[in-house]
């Protein structure tokens, strides 16, 4: 397929989600399945110019003064492809399977218009309904931060001690030319490729054979902020995948006992072969069973908890740009629900002495601070961990830079710290 077919098609793409309100990949492999003529190399850089509009949404209409999928497609090739108007006009040919030609309207819209009087959920490409929870949370940088969120992610990996080092890895997977993560220790970045496309590396010897892990410099340093030693009795709450209960396996250096459980046991699934992979010996894996109590025997017996909240993701919209346009109010109320009942049903478990760590992948303030103030509101035999000692005790002093203001605890972003936006407080239990 030539680029303007691409582009023809990547409109077409988003029409469907927009029509039907369903998420990208399964709109692009819908696609796929219709248009079979078209290769993989086409798939791809389809799938990458549609997630490229999809994270330009909203001020790639203020641009082009229009709300539609073509108008979508035109801002993401100005603003995140970098193409001048003639060079559009080129691809918007009408000639063949290319869009239909550019307008006089769309042509001076995408010579002259910009995004200086814009509102802030405008620059930064988020709802316009989370605007006041964006500034609550984010002050004066909440278009900053929101434009952050919105650029593409590179693919961050987590070396797995259990197999080898950073060195190792980074001699494996030299022609990939990866680079040691800002902060994380056991991190390599990977830069995405010039058209949005990642490496491939599912067939990589290194990823196969489990010495390296998929996983966000910002996940990987709320592992390592855990604090997870040798000996401890550990429980994940809510490990779906398994990405941290890997991470926590390594550190603990197989010794002790990690405990995977997750209220759906269909995101439990990877869990088994990403175990198998990792060479992790000391994690039991416990999947509800029906009314049983699976969790019975931890009751006031763990160390750690490790609590990966569930949340709205606003903190992953540079890995899942379509989830943020189809998050709706409601949605954020039922997760401080779930969040609140998470927390009160993890304290259950941690030992006194112990210690219990929330995570979430979100930037906003009522799922991260506000829950955790709240909290502690309702027991009086919880202490907040001091962030900045807590950073200097797991060996990551940098991150004490990145103390939350407004609370406990520690806020990451893709404008702060380069990695996805991630909230993270521990908590003594007395």
């Amino acid at each position: 397929m030539i680029p303007a077919a691409r582009a023809a098609a990547a409109i077409e793409v988003l029409a469907d989600i927009e029509t039907r309100r369903r998420p990208a990949a399964d709109a692009m492999k819908d696609w796929g399945l219709a248009h079979r003529f078209a290769g993989s190399g086409d798939r791809a850089a389809i799938s990458a110019l549609v997630y490229d509009a999809l994270r330009r949404k909203s001020s790639s209409a203020w641009i082009m003064g229009e709300s539609t999928p073509r108008a979508e497609v035109l801002g993401a090739l100005k603003q995140a492809r970098g193409l001048d108007a003639e060079t559009i006009a080129s691809l918007f040919s009408g000639e063949g399977h290319a869009p239909h030609a550019l307008t006089d309207a769309e042509r001076a819209r995408l010579d002259d218009a910009d995004l200086g009087d814009a509102p802030a959920h405008v620059r930064g490409d988020f709802p316009e309904w989370l605007a006041a929870e964006f500034a609550r949370s984010l002050g004066a940088q909440a278009a900053d931060e929101g434009k952050a969120l919105a650029e593409r992610a590179p693919v961050d990996l987590r070396v797995n001690l259990l197999k080898g080092t950073r060195e190792k890895a980074l001699a494996a997977l030299s022609y990939l030319r990866p680079e040691p993560t800002p902060f994380s220790p056991v991190g390599l970045r990977i830069a995405t490729r010039p058209d949005g496309r990642a490496p491939p590396l599912a067939s990589d010897p290194a990823y196969v054979k489990g010495l390296v892990e998929l996983q966000d410099e910002g996940s990987q340093l709320a592992a390592l902020l855990a604090e997870a030693k040798p000996g401890m009795q550990v429980l994940d709450l809510c490990a779906g995948a398994g990405g941290k209960t890997l991470a926590l396996a390594a550190a603990m250096g197989n010794q002790g006992q990690i405990y995977a459980a997750d209220p759906d046991p269909r995101r439990l699934q990877p869990i088994f072969a990403r175990l198998a992979r990792s060479g992790a010996r000391n994690v039991q894996v416990r999947a509800p069973k029906g009314q049983a109590d699976v969790l019975a025997d931890l009751e006031g017996r763990c160390d750690l908890v490790v609590i990966d909240a569930p949340c709205t993701g606003s903190g992953a919209w540079r890995r899942n740009p379509d989830a943020k346009w189809r998050v709706r109010p409601g949605a954020l109320a039922q997760r401080i629900k779930d969040q609140e009942e998470t927390l009160e049903r993890a304290l259950r478990f941690v030992k006194r002495g112990g210690r219990m760590v929330y995570i979430t992948c979100s930037v906003l303030r009522a799922e991260n601070e506000d829950r955790i103030a709240d909290f502690m509101g309702r027991h009086d035999d919880l202490l907040p961990v001091d962030a900045a000692a807590q950073a200097r005790s797991a060996g990551l002093a940098a991150l004490a830079d990145h103390c939350s203001p407004l609370g406990p605890g520690f806020r990451l972003s893709p404008r702060t710290t380069g990695t996805d936006g991630f909230y993270i407080a521990s908590l003594a239990r007395l």
